[in-house]
């Protein structure tokens, strides 16, 4: 097992000095998917709260930007570009998200968290057609680091 960098060597928990570490560049690729009846995703556009996939990439973009004051140990970054994609397809809608930084610890979080929320607001604004929806899977599908 490797050792865990967010615990301490009492077992404690603390969140990571990266004060060391140069600037490089940093992309993650997240994605994720909300599982409906073919009705529903044919509704998406026209829900009584509004079209869906705007607010859920909407929502994914502000999520990425708060991931820090969500996540306990995440180191607060200054995203330089964050891109949600949600499509509809037979049983549902595919969320991506990409996120970018230059800075000194990477941005997988902020990526899964996007198409956390994406996906949790494709839900929301679904429930009251269709409350057999799923979330999942959620997961990192790359990530990159480069020199800055």
């Amino acid at each position: 097992m490797t050792e865990l960098s967010h615990v301490d060597e009492t077992g404690g928990l603390r969140m990571v000095d990266v004060g060391g570490k140069p600037l490089s560049r940093r992309r993650a690729l997240a994605a994720g998917r909300v599982r409906m009846a073919a009705e529903t995703a044919r509704r998406l556009g026209e829900l009584p709260k509004g079209d869906a996939l705007v607010a859920a990439q909407l929502a994914g973009v502000l999520a990425a930007k708060r991931t820090a004051e969500l996540v306990p140990l995440c180191h607060p970054l200054p995203l330089t570009r964050i891109d949600v994609r949600c499509s509809v397809d037979a049983d549902g809608v595919r969320i991506e998200a990409e996120v970018e930084t230059t800075a000194r610890t990477g941005v997988e979080m902020e990526a899964l968290t996007a198409v956390s929320v994406a996906a949790l607001t494709v839900y929301d604004m679904a429930k009251a057609i269709d409350p057999t929806m799923e979330i999942g899977p959620i997961r990192l599908v790359e990530k990159e680091k480069s020199p800055a």
